[in-house]
């Protein structure tokens, strides 16, 4: 498939109801694990694919390559593939718009592009983003039609569970509806674990929402008769995988 045709089909993935399943992977062959697996499309996490370079979360892997683990990603399957830019890799839209031209110059058909601060404090406030998430979609728009662009709040994500309140999700419906007048194409909270709470953003967001499968959030069927349209899972592989590895490491070492 053509780089539109991979973008186009991944946009209709995202199904209100019947989500997109995206088992987050960090490398070429973590990609084609995942993808043999009957992946229907891939997704990097910025946590595992920091991690996996020796970087911590937060855009400390160097953008150069971050970009050059992307373009191996793709080059090595015939899946749309979409990557997480973080906060974009700047503060301004000019140097979003820098990032987002890179990174979908690589093949990419979409990008989780988050509003908190990163390397800061709090969010950036909604006029800001707004500004951010145009500049991020006219930037795609000139390289290929029908990039995803999942635009991600971090208000549950920086607030502890039991703290949810009805103020956050208003605040947080509140951005959704700025960020699709801004271009983007879908939502993302993670974080959001009240089944009642993810029900009411599914039905206020005019975008389809992704939710994160935490150990605490429902379960996929659950989410997905919530109005749930697509399904990450974020630095959890990684971690798994990583704490397989090293107990497998252990027992190895431990053989007397």
């Amino acid at each position: 498939m053509s780089h539109a045709q991979k973008a186009a089909n991944f946009q209709a993935l995202h199904i209100k109801g019947d989500p997109i399943i995206l088992y987050n992977i960090w490398d070429a062959g973590s990609a084609q694990t995942v993808a043999n697996a009957g992946a229907k499309a891939l997704a990097t996490g910025s946590w595992p694919v920091a991690a996996a370079f020796g970087y911590e979360d937060g855009e400390k892997i160097p953008l150069d390559l971050m970009i050059e683990n992307l373009s191996r990603i793709i080059a090595g399957t015939d899946l749309p593939v979409s990557s997480d830019i973080e906060g974009g890799y700047g503060t301004s839209p000019d140097e979003v718009a820098t990032t987002v031209t890179k990174v979908i110059a690589t093949g990419a058909v979409g990008f989780n592009f988050e509003d908190q601060i990163v390397g800061g404090l709090g969010l950036y406030d909604i006029a800001d983003q707004k500004d951010r998430i145009t500049a991020a979609r006219t930037a795609a728009d000139s390289i290929v039609e029908n990039v995803y662009i999942n635009a991600r709040t971090d208000i549950f994500l920086k607030a502890k569970p039991d703290t949810h309140s009805d103020a956050m999700l208003d605040d947080t419906i509140d951005r959704a509806k700025a960020y699709a007048d801004a271009g983007a194409s879908g939502f993302f909270a993670p974080g959001l674990a009240d089944a009642d709470m993810i029900e009411h953003l599914c039905a206020e967001c005019p975008l389809p929402v992704n939710i994160i499968a935490l150990p605490h959030v429902p379960d996929s069927k659950t989410l997905a008769n919530l109005g749930v349209a697509r399904i990450s899972y974020g630095p959890v592989p990684y971690k798994k995988m990583t704490a397989w590895l090293e107990d497998q490491a252990r027992s190895a070492f431990d053989y007397k």
